[in-house]
């Protein structure tokens, strides 16, 4: 048997020994969806680079170790260690997960107004099971690693608004790897739920407190109901090790408001995919972001817009930074169908390659079946512009600080698409991290 077939029997091990402890075990419901994704990784294992979607990306590095589920544990980490992580000046409710659990004592999710829950998916499954099964996307079209999540995963943060419901505050999600020697499986499944009018920001942080190879396989469905508004934002900051692989799926209604940011700094290998289906008449989905690189690491954003109805608007922006022997991938699919007259429909990628070994592969696609219609996309891949770099040098500015404003110039560009406040100056300081020379 190769790697991926000795894989595949692995997880289907772990599944079988796992099922019974997983939360949830005696719903029926999420029993029969639990044995059909193990069923379909089953059937198709690890996609490879066979598959279209999977062209550029290749998951060998990952299918060549096995990670067993983590377990919930204490293992030290306390408020200290979480603190780097936070958002400094920013009063929000704080939901944290160690190695995939939900920690209660690390939390912090204050008063909330009624109507509105934050919790762990295994309490929730717990106290309001029908609202999971209610809610929870179609696992039909998942691939095998979303597959193997949806068959495995014992945990996630549920935030929950009922109709009317708006929140002042925003909800951060803390995801927190303790990395060390034991290869680990952090199955994350997180459910976003908007009511009718609902509005609310969500921040999703994916953080390590050491080294170590481990893998976030993570799947967070997001629902908006009619007129309501969603702030979505994302920072990937995993151990350089690691391993991450995640699919948000957006499903928004009539008159809702969906915008993404999605930073992207670390792991090994990390993938993050956004598909969003816009099944109504005056939406605003805008999605947005960054990847940057360096080493031998591989970033790869994949995003699908659907328009099924009339009368909507997307918007998509995203950029990469690649230094080194590291490789980006871009594939942005905006699908307008037949019904879906008076779409507005904007994409756009730019890449800067900061060394001649860097490489980036950006496909751009529209798939329009509708006639009237304003729908545009564009890619571009170039380097640190020498007019300009002449001009700082003539300023007196050093080759090497002359770069790194142009870097981060670039950068801040997409940066503004977070709002502003503490929530932009917390991804800020995590991309000025990674630029070369620039303090945090």
């Amino acid at each position: 048997m190769n790697a991926a077939t000795d894989a595949r029997q692995a997880y289907l091990g772990h599944y079988a020994a796992a099922k019974a402890a997983l939360p949830g075990h005696g719903l029926p419901w999420l029993a029969e969806r639990r044995e059909a994704a193990i069923a379909r990784f089953a059937e198709q294992g690890f996609p490879t680079r066979k598959l279209e979607a999977w062209k550029f990306t290749d998951l060998r590095p990952l299918t060549r170790a096995t990670f067993a589920p983590a377990r919930a544990h204490t293992n030290g980490i306390d408020r200290a260690a979480i603190a780097p992580h936070l958002t400094a000046g920013l009063d929000c409710h704080l939901l944290v997960f160690v190695d995939g659990h939900h920690r209660a004592d690390l939390s912090d999710v204050g008063a909330l107004p009624a109507g509105a829950r934050i919790t762990g998916l295994a309490d929730m499954l717990e106290s309001d099971p029908e609202f999971v099964a209610a809610h929870l996307g179609d696992d039909d079209a998942f691939d095998g690693p979303a597959a193997l999540n949806a068959a495995l995963a014992a945990d996630g943060a549920v935030v929950a608004l009922a109709e009317g419901v708006a929140l002042e505050r925003p909800v951060h999600l803390l995801f927190i790897a303790t990395g060390g020697d034991t290869l680990a499986a952090l199955h994350l499944r997180n459910l976003i739920v908007a009511g009718t009018r609902a509005q609310a920001t969500v921040i999703e942080t994916y953080a390590t407190t050491g080294a170590g190879c481990y893998w976030t396989n993570a799947v967070t469905d997001v629902v908006a109901e009619s007129d309501a508004a969603l702030h979505h934002v994302k920072l990937q900051a995993e151990s350089a090790e690691a391993f991450h692989l995640a699919a948000t799926r957006a499903r928004i209604a009539e008159g809702g408001a969906y915008a993404s940011f999605a930073a992207s700094l670390g792991a090994r290998l990390a993938r993050n995919e956004i598909f969003a289906v816009l099944d109504g008449t005056g939406i605003d989905c805008c999605l947005a972001g960054a990847y940057l690189a360096r080493g031998r690491q591989h970033m790869d954003t994949t995003t699908v817009i659907d328009h099924v109805a009339p009368g909507s608007h997307s918007n998509e922006h995203y950029r990469g930074v690649l230094d080194d022997e590291s490789h980006g991938v871009f594939q942005g699919r905006i699908i307008v169908r037949p019904n879906a007259q008076k779409t507005d429909a904007h994409q756009l990628n730019k890449n800067l390659l900061l060394s001649e070994s860097a490489q980036v592969d950006s496909k751009p696609e529209l798939e329009i079946r509708a006639d009237d219609v304003k729908c545009s996309h564009g890619a571009t891949v170039g380097e640190l512009d020498s007019e300009a770099l002449f001009y700082l040098r003539s300023r007196g500015l050093d080759l090497g600080l002359a770069e790194r404003l142009l870097i981060e110039a670039f950068v801040a560009e997409i940066v503004e698409a977070v709002e502003a406040g503490p929530l932009r100056d917390h991804v800020w300081r995590a991309v000025a991290g990674w630029l070369p020379g620039l303090e945090k």
